[in-house]
């Protein structure tokens, strides 16, 4: 039975700008209806940013600092909020992220994704941290539905190699590939190969992009030093493009079916 979905801490950073948005809209007397109307988001989707459960868009923060006449006080601290402009958010919960996002498009060409993970190959490929790999797998959660909200769209986007390469025991592996298999017939999940060419895009990083309940995207992109997070347009813009490929070059969901299958007989009984 998978564990019960728990929402990570709230961010400080986000909690500390919703404090003073709120703060700025209740002293011009403005309601959050109007600020929704304003943004075109969901009344809900604002409270949230102001209970610092939410990040907000460079694009709704302008939007709202010129409504309420804050003369871009708003806007400096959004950006104050942000590393002084840098382009990578400190303040994405890639964790709140997966909770919160309505679909998670995942391109992995080396590892099976953390969300797709058995217990025995997060050991094996976390080296032992036993602390880290219960913590991976408490984040697939999400993967099923609870009382308070449905399940995410997940589609998982692996390179063939990744069937291929060892990670842990031949027992490890055959199980995680068994498990692929069982988590491809959830009605949320899709997992398609894409057959190793060397001669696209994805070759040059693993990344996941959520798509939030407003239509919003962030991404998650994993770099040798450490994963990173953006909602920077530039960076959306290409890793749709890269995406766009690899779907093009993708088995269906049977025959990648029909290739894991080969591999768990060929490669790892």
């Amino acid at each position: 039975m998978p564990p019960r979905r728990q929402r990570p801490r709230e961010s400080p950073a986000l909690v500390a700008f919703g404090r003073q948005m709120r703060r700025m809209r209740e002293a011009k007397d403005v309601k959050q209806e109007t600020i929704a109307h304003l943004t075109k988001v969901s009344g809900p989707q604002v409270s949230r940013i102001e209970n610092g459960k939410k990040r907000a868009t460079r694009s709704f923060v302008v939007a709202v600092d010129d409504y309420l006449e804050a003369g871009g006080s708003l806007i400096s601290l959004w950006e104050d909020l942000n590393k002084d402009g840098h382009p990578v958010p400190i303040w994405f919960d890639w964790p709140q992220i997966e909770v919160d996002a309505a679909m998670l498009v995942c391109w992995q060409h080396s590892v099976i994704p953390g969300l797709a993970q058995t217990p025995a190959y997060a050991l094996a490929l976390l080296r032992g941290n036993q602390e880290a790999a219960d913590a991976r797998i408490s984040r697939q959660a999400i993967l099923t539905a609870d009382k308070d909200s449905a399940p995410p769209i997940v589609a998982l986007l692996l390179d063939e190699h990744v069937l291929h390469n060892p990670v842990g025991t031949p027992e490890t592996m055959r199980e995680q590939l068994e498990h692929l298999l069982e988590l491809s017939l959830s009605p949320n999940v899709t997992v398609q190969v894409v057959l190793s060419s060397g001669e696209h895009e994805g070759v040059l990083g693993a990344f996941v992009v959520a798509t939030m309940e407003d239509r919003s995207e962030i991404a998650y992109v994993e770099t040798s030093i450490r994963g990173i997070t953006t909602d920077n347009p530039a960076d959306l813009s290409s890793l749709a493009r890269t995406l766009f490929e690899l779907r093009s070059q993708a088995l269906s969901q049977e025959m990648s079916r029909e290739l894991i299958r080969k591999v768990i007989e060929e490669r790892w009984t």
